[in-house]
């Protein structure tokens, strides 16, 4: 596969996989060994950058990661993050990214992912409660003693960007990104460009809208986290952005393709030093996202896409989860 660089030198592969579906959020989940054959599949098709976190489980997918990539550990990037406040110590917020925890935190996230450095350590939200240049200075310390190879952000905001940038250098930030959530292109993306920090888009397939697979009578099952998002919980948001996928499925007859290959590709297509992580449980959709990576949008059908005007119906979040965003 083609590699990409997130800020001045983290390489990693043009498509990465997002981990969290394998034990969080998106029931049924994969036993242990199917999760583990599909994390090592990935590996033998060219990925090389996988991305899981604390919270997810929590801490249930960052042992199935480092399980299942210790026998490959340095072909690989392995990226996890801090700042949930999962002690049970009830912080109003809910977050945590006071020095000592986040050391703390990386101690176990090493433990559990069965290795000696985390490549790419994101602050998962900021935390109001503590200044970003604590968080970042005490990244910058855990990257001198060896414990992490890049600092990067999670949903953060233009100002919190600058203000940890200039303690602590960030490779990448996290931010969702896709064809119908395209609120980092107003001041995110041009920041970044600036600063010359790369960016991953989380859920570049709309939570599995963007396949095609979704229509205003799919049911998700219990526990799923899509019962909770406006976007999904609204049938007629839901019949409306149909429009979405039947655009994509129109470009990808013409290219053989499939309409979540068309998304992939319309990121990719955005910056070069973007690198998108759609997650899945399935080999088949794995290598469908990993195929995205050859597919080239020409620039007729980048304007075609711009051109249809699309704006998704429905709010993104509910009002709780959006108060956890730096904006």
């Amino acid at each position: 596969m083609q590699t990409r660089t997130l800020g001045r030198k983290l390489e990693v592969s043009a498509v990465g996989l997002g981990c969290m579906g394998l034990t969080h959020s998106f029931p049924p989940f994969p036993d242990k060994q199917d999760g583990i054959a599909l994390l090592r599949s990935a590996v033998e098709r060219g990925v090389t950058f996988f991305d899981t976190a604390q919270v997810y489980g929590p801490f249930t997918n960052e042992e199935l990661v480092g399980e299942a990539l210790e026998p490959v550990r340095d072909q690989v990037v392995i990226a996890t993050k801090f700042g949930f406040d999962l002690s049970g110590a009830a912080r109003k917020s809910g977050l945590d990214s006071r020095p000592e925890t986040i050391r703390s935190s990386v101690e176990d996230s090493l433990r559990r992912l069965r290795t000696d450095r985390i490549d790419l350590l994101y602050q998962h939200r900021v935390d109001p409660d503590v200044p970003i240049e604590d968080t970042a200075g005490t990244v910058e310390e855990l990257i001198s003693e060896g414990k992490v190879r890049h600092f990067g952000l999670s949903e953060a905001g233009v100002q919190t960007i600058r203000r940890a940038h200039a303690v602590q250098p960030v490779t990448a930030l996290q931010s969702e990104y896709s064809l119908w959530w395209r609120e980092p292109e107003e001041q995110i993306l041009p920041t970044l460009e600036e600063l010359g920090i790369g960016f991953v888009p989380f859920s570049p397939l709309g939570r599995g809208f963007l396949t095609g697979s979704i229509d205003e009578r799919t049911e998700f099952a219990s526990g799923d986290f899509r019962n909770t998002l406006p976007r999904f919980t609204d049938q007629v948001a839901r019949k409306a952005n149909l429009a979405f996928v039947e655009l994509q499925r129109e470009i990808a007859r013409r290219k053989s393709a499939t309409p979540a290959q068309v998304a992939l590709a319309w990121l990719l297509a955005q910056k070069p030093w973007i690198v998108p992580i759609p997650g899945t449980t399935k080999l088949r959709r794995l290598e469908e996202n990993i195929a995205a990576a050859d597919l080239e949008l020409t620039p007729d059908e980048l304007q075609e896409i711009e051109g249809a005007q699309l704006r998704p119906q429905g709010e993104r979040y509910p009002e709780a989860t959006q108060r956890m965003i730096d904006r």
